[in-house]
């Protein structure tokens, strides 16, 4: 053992064990401490991570509910236009209804006032006529002294048939 205490070897081994040692001490705290520090960022960022892809998760379910009350408004504004077309239409069907019915009847009575006027004009021709074939008549019969004296008759009895 003896030669072994004075081995050059032997005392530069021992001196790089207490030299590895005496360094190994700070070495492994700044290497833990750079470790811990390394685990803290990580920890750090995958927390942020996780926050992050939670409000991911917020904002996608509020834009699918918007997305669904956007559809439903636009549905619900296609169903009210649909229901609108359709009272517009019924309206204009009833508008142009009436409309029509008027137009018949005005129709009807300018038909009727023709008709009336015709049957009018008819009338007054043949009673026209009729004067005119009665006076023909008379003026051949009431010739010559029958005639005066149908006159005369007629004339006395006048203020009689008046009275």
């Amino acid at each position: 053992m003896m030669a072994l205490l004075q081995d050059p070897t032997f005392w530069v081994a021992i001196g790089f064990v207490i030299f590895v040692v005496a360094l190994f001490r700070p070495i492994k705290k700044a290497l833990l401490d750079n470790l811990d520090q390394r685990i803290a960022q990580i920890r750090t960022e995958v927390e942020e991570a996780e926050r992050l892809r939670e409000e991911a998760q917020t904002l996608v379910a509020t834009y699918q509910r918007q997305q669904r009350e956007a559809k439903q408004d636009a549905e619900d504004i296609v169903a009210k236009a649909k229901v609108d077309a359709e009272r517009h239409r019924a309206e204009a069907e009833e508008a142009m209804e009436t409309a029509f019915a008027r137009q018949e009847a005005q129709a009807k009575d300018k038909i009727a006032q023709a008709e009336a006027a015709a049957v009018q004009e008819v009338r007054d021709v043949a009673v026209d006529l009729a004067i005119g074939a009665a006076e023909r008549l008379l003026a051949e019969r009431l010739a010559g002294k029958e005639g005066d004296a149908l006159v005369e008759d007629a004339i006395k009895e006048l203020p009689e048939k008046l009275q």
